[in-house]
């Protein structure tokens, strides 16, 4: 039995591996670009046949597709849904920037199956052609930047949604568990006045409330989609209506509702709306470093650091210091949130190499976007089960420190006056004492007169 069969495209005979439902344009491609290490994620290659399974109901109902075909089409790409032919997409991000060869490389997979499916060798092309019917009513131009738009779209929905909704529930749980613990604030890094450690993570809560925010005012962008523009936008080759009866059957295929862009070459020339995704992801890796950081710093120590909060033990330790806890979680959260930032100057500038009817970035932008995607999700994931939900406070060191406090004395400004309690926060950290005891030293106050004025729980 031979290890390769042989395809023929417009340009002559291809040797392709037998056991691959890649078609002759696939093969070349590999033989131009190589495999490479970086593919697109299954994810994108099963978008890509909720894609054709749309066109291929579009164009049946609209009669561009024989009906005698369409059964064994939509047999080929649900099966391309359900990733059955994951590996049957060998081809390197780095291709031509519309998409085109992953393009083809579905049209051939789809193709290669349903004549399978038939009986018929793999390669043949009949009955079922990968253009003519497969592709038919489409231009790679439109059908990429709209698997774009749905794998984004499904990605954001099915994995970095729940995972921020359940990180906020937590920190929530925090907030509301601490709202009565005091602690002392903190600016430019120096003691300041009093606040709640429920106050400090209702903060981080709040935050990620907002990304929640970003990320949901991005979806009406999403759900436009630019299929039946064809080529530059026009709609050549595809029937009247198509885009609309496509998108009301990807709408019925994935559950989420889509609409036709009514700009197709708004929707093919330029990738803003993903731009606008990835900026989006971007401002809450922003969110997501503050978080993290200020629960590595308030959990520093245990005995020579800030040593407020008490980060749960993973396990893990020093190669040289037995024993020796850190707040790894944490520094995942943050390691991910870099890389995400410095994916959004990728797909920014990929965002930027829209030229007249066409951007020539797409394979990179949407491999960087799925990337953020898909790290911000690990991340929180693991953030929130295994750092987030065993924290805790170290209510004595808090303690102390609000007592020993100097800012403490703030509140007696518009009794003392301003200059007055200088006195006092100099004259208690110059000579080691409770700020309470300088006052009284001083004969600003008696220490019961302290005592009335100066009560933590009231200044919060």
């Amino acid at each position: 039995m031979t290890n390769t069969r042989i395809e023929h495209d417009a340009f002559g005979p291809v040797s392709i591996p037998a056991g691959r439902y890649w078609g002759a344009q696939t093969q070349r491609a590999l033989a131009v670009f190589g495999r490479g290490r970086e593919q697109f994620p299954a994810c994108l290659v099963r978008a890509f046949g909720q894609q054709k399974l749309a066109c291929l109901q579009a164009n049946v109902r609209l009669g561009a597709v024989s009906t005698d075909l369409s059964n064994v089409i939509e047999r080929a790409a649900q099966e391309l849904i359900d990733g059955k032919f994951d590996d049957h997409f060998p081809l390197s991000v780095w291709q031509t920037g519309s998409g085109t060869q992953t393009n083809m490389n579905a049209n051939e997979v789809i193709a290669n199956r349903a004549n399978e499916l038939l009986g018929n060798e793999r390669g043949c092309k009949s009955p079922v052609h990968p253009n003519d019917h497969v592709n038919r009513s489409q231009s790679s131009n439109d059908s990429f930047p709209t698997v774009m738009h749905l794998t984004t779209l499904l990605e954001l929905r099915t994995r970095l949604l729940p995972a921020l909704t359940k990180l906020r529930v937590e920190l929530k749980e925090k907030a509301t568990v601490w709202c009565d613990v005091l602690k002392i604030g903190r600016t430019h890094l120096m003691d300041a006045v009093p606040m709640t450690q429920g106050q400090v993570f209702d903060c981080f809560a709040q935050q990620i409330t907002h990304g929640i925010a970003r990320i949901e005012a991005c979806m009406p962008r999403l759900r436009m989609l630019p299929q039946g523009g064809t080529a530059v936008g026009t709609g050549l080759n595809a029937p009247a209506g198509f885009d609309l009866a496509f998108c009301e059957a990807l709408t019925h295929i994935t559950g989420e509702r889509f609409e036709a862009n009514p700009c197709k070459f708004e929707g093919m020339g330029t990738h803003d709306a993903l731009v606008e995704v990835s900026g989006a992801l971007n401002v809450l890796a922003v969110s997501l470093t503050k978080i993290a950081n200020d629960i590595r710093l308030l959990g520093s120590g245990p005995r020579c650091g800030l040593g407020e909060l008490q980060v749960p033990d993973d396990g893990l330790t020093s190669s040289i210091m037995p024993g020796k806890r850190n707040p790894t979680i944490a520094e995942v959260l943050v390691q991910a949130a870099m890389q995400v930032i410095g994916n959004h100057t990728t797909i920014t500038l990929a965002g930027a190499s829209s030229t007249f009817e066409l951007n020539v970035a797409k394979p990179v932008l949407i491999q960087n976007l799925l990337q953020s995607i898909d790290v911000l999700s690990d991340s929180v994931n693991i953030f929130s089960e295994k750092l987030i939900k065993g924290l805790d406070v170290n209510r004595a060191r808090l303690a102390s420190n609000v007592e020993n406090s100097l800012l403490m004395a703030t509140v007696l400004n518009p009794l003392l006056g301003y200059d007055r309690v200088a006195q006092i926060t100099q004259k208690a950290a110059q000579e080691g004492l409770s700020p309470k005891d300088a006052a009284v030293a001083l004969g600003f106050m008696t220490a019961e007169q302290y005592d009335q004025q100066v009560k933590p729980e009231t200044m919060i």
